[in-house]
């Protein structure tokens, strides 16, 4: 088992890896518990949750949405919960990008923990205190950021997920390794059987290399004012092609940092080799699905993006495996390198 800590301006939150769920639960405090799960997740762990009301939401980014937060505000204050109140997230991204979202308004800010069922979750969304829910198709427009007090990285609940969930989140160690720390890629590359065995030790390995280097950027820029824009690697393509229904997140992503490669070596920032290398992953993975967006949808859905800033976006190129950089580009240059990217 192994903890990080996450620092940030006024708020601690503490990130437990690769023990069991249930084990860590004398964290909760004394009463005051409210449990927000989803469907599927209540059906494979509800028994073994703590006796504390439980609200149920639907699986899905069709839960993300201000609808559902009125709702669930409603439930919370028939509980009786106050505002020493305390909501504990069990499942994924969307459950607890809701619930740190619910916790941050409800009484204008209660308490909130996560135990985190998804590899997507456990390497990326539940850490580092982003929240949101969606405006219509664009994603986590409306939002804040809450850190939870904890979050517990079980990776024997990995074994439980879909294979294309688990390899959608296989697209953010990807991410992660690019970004910052080669180590991850070099894991990825050498523990293949194991990964997609599910081999407990290296998935608890990979895990916490990966939380550890968010935890880093996080401590530092917890508003994604500067450094943290280095975490979007992928996601100014991915979250379009999400958006237009095409993929699942890890997988757009994916596709968004085979373009973000390509870009980068034609901006004479990364080499053909590390190029390959980088695409060799992605395929080895079965990450890169097959899509078709036009230009101008994609443009639609980047005037949206909460990177742009007038008519640039912050984007994230790689000098290198495991060097990632943020250049302030024209939006139209983005744009145009896709519609050539896109013809290829």
């Amino acid at each position: 088992m192994d903890r990080i800590i996450v620092n940030t301006t006024g708020a601690v939150s503490e990130i437990i890896v690769g023990a069991d769920w249930k084990e860590n639960l004398p964290l909760l405090p004394g009463e005051g518990t409210v449990i927000l799960t989803d469907s599927n997740v209540n059906r494979i762990y509800g028994r073994d949750f703590p006796g504390c009301p439980v609200i149920e939401i639907k699986p899905g980014e069709e839960s993300k949405c201000l609808g559902e937060i009125e709702r669930l505000s409603e439930i919370l204050l028939s509980t009786g919960v106050g505002r020493s109140g305390f909501i504990l997230a069990i499942g994924g991204g969307v459950v607890c990008d809701i619930a740190g979202f619910l916790a941050s308004i409800f009484m204008r800010g209660i308490r909130c923990g996560y135990v985190s069922t998804s590899l997507l979750s456990q390497v990326d969304a539940s850490t580092g205190g982003k929240t949101g829910v969606n405006l219509g198709k664009i994603k986590n427009m409306i939002g804040s950021f809450k850190q939870p007090e904890f979050v517990i990285c079980d990776t024997k609940m990995l074994q439980t997920l879909s294979d294309e969930e688990y390899l959608s989140g296989m697209a953010e160690l990807v991410k992660t390794g690019l970004i910052g720390d080669a180590t991850i890629i070099d894991m990825l590359e050498n523990s293949y059987s194991g990964i997609i065995e599910r081999d407990d030790e290296v998935l608890s390995a990979l895990v916490y290399r990966a939380v550890k280097y968010k935890a880093s950027i996080v401590s530092k820029d917890e508003k994604e004012g500067s450094i943290r824009r280095i975490l979007n690697f992928g996601h100014t393509l991915g979250h379009a092609l999400e958006l237009h229904g095409s993929l699942k997140h890890g997988f757009a992503v994916a596709s968004g940092m085979e373009m973000a490669a390509v870009f980068s070596e034609k901006k004479g920032l990364l080499k053909n080799d590390e190029t390959n290398r980088i695409i060799e992953l992605l395929n080895k993975y079965k990450l890169l699905k097959k899509y078709k967006i036009p230009a101008d949808q994609v443009k639609e859905f980047m005037t949206h993006d909460k990177k742009r800033t007038g008519t640039d976006i912050y984007y994230v190129f790689l000098e290198g495996v495991g060097k990632g950089i943020v250049k302030k580009v024209p939006l139209e240059e983005v744009i145009g390198f896709y519609r050539q990217y896109n013809d290829k």
